[in-house]
């Protein structure tokens, strides 16, 4: 029994940190991914408090209404929309 312990455990110590090497590079590379964040646009008092659903990466300014409308922006944590945001791809 010991002989068997002994010829099994470098296998599974070994599998194990294959097991984690996978699991540690399919997380890094969904973290990188596109991360949604509500953008808001100016109202007529000049607040910023029309919610737009938006991303943090891509190629097209995020806007009220698709390709027109107000730019809509991301907030600061000192609450200042000033963030630039992205059309959502989906």
């Amino acid at each position: 029994m010991k002989t068997l312990l002994k010829n099994v455990m470098p296998v599974a110590v070994i599998a194990m940190g294959i097991a984690g090497a996978f699991a540690t590079m399919s997380m890094q590379s969904s973290a990188s991914s596109i991360t949604p964040k509500m953008g808001f646009t100016l109202d007529a008092q000049g607040a910023c408090n029309i919610p737009v659903s938006c991303d943090t990466q891509g190629t097209q300014i995020c806007r009220l209404n698709g390709d027109s409308g107000p730019q809509a922006f991301g907030k600061t944590t000192q609450g200042n929309c000033n963030q630039v945001l992205f059309r959502p791809v989906n």
